[in-house]
């Protein structure tokens, strides 16, 4: 997907949202460091991330999601993300989706540093479906091109969050990364993390402590760390709620 096909796909949803606000909205969020899958993607440092995205209100959706990254030496500061979805609800208690993330990352190139290449990130599909049933998620992610690497990779995840006393919530997590790509790569890793949420007025805040079994792929560096480590996110979504 090129950058003009990128470029209308945003444009196109930017149109949608003007045609009917109440089905737009976007989230901003500050967060103390970018961890996907409890992999650091901004080498433990803050991270800004931003999303749009427009309900139909028949059950699709479709965003953009962005924020900032830093696996140096590799250039690229940026992570621009297209979503789409379709959600279903079951009964009151249950729902199930399907839906897609495409990742890319402008500006990414191969970078060759005292004679090693260190290579860009490629842009790649992820499918996935799910299901909800009261506070319990469970989900299956699939890449037939896990990182433009040419392997298939697989990812399996499961969450709950619970309502604790005074406004609180308890939100657990664990993921499992699977399939060609991580075999070829030495190891499966399993990702785990456990925190409290917490929302005042239209600010959503989020602590969690997060971290890997990484044994063979373990990285104690700042860029790419996989050990485990504390988190915090403050977020908000547009518009306000006028209540």
């Amino acid at each position: 997907m090129n950058s003009f096909t990128r470029g209308a796909f945003a444009i196109g949803l930017l149109g949608l949202a003007g045609a009917a606000h109440a089905q737009f909205s976007s989230t901003i969020t500050l967060a103390s460091e970018y961890d996907f899958r409890g992999i650091s993607q901004s080498a433990k440092d803050p991270a800004v991330q931003a999303g749009l995205d427009y309900d139909f209100g028949n059950g699709f959706a479709l965003g953009v999601w962005g924020s900032t990254i830093d696996f140096k030496p590799t250039d690229g500061d940026f992570e621009l993300d297209l979503v789409g979805s379709y959600t279903r609800a079951i009964n009151d208690n249950a729902s199930w989706t399907v839906g897609f993330v495409y990742y890319t990352y402008p500006g990414s190139d191969d970078v060759v540093v005292d004679g090693e290449t260190y290579p860009g990130f490629g842009e790649f599909p992820e499918y996935y479906v799910g299901f909800s049933v009261g506070p319990f998620t469970l989900i299956q992610r699939y890449a037939d091109d896990l990182f433009d690497s040419g392997e298939s990779g697989a990812y399996t995840e499961a969450g709950a969050s619970f309502s604790l006393p005074k406004g609180f919530t308890l939100d657990l997590h664990a993921g499992y990364s699977w399939g060609d790509y991580w075999e070829a790569a030495g190891e499966e890793i399993l990702d785990y993390s456990i925190g409290i949420g917490y929302s005042i007025n239209n600010f959503d805040l989020a602590l969690k402590y997060t971290g890997t079994d990484a044994d063979r792929l373990k990285v104690t560096s700042d860029v790419g760390n996989t050990e485990g480590r504390v988190v915090f996110t403050i977020a908000t979504t547009l518009p306000w709620s006028k209540s």
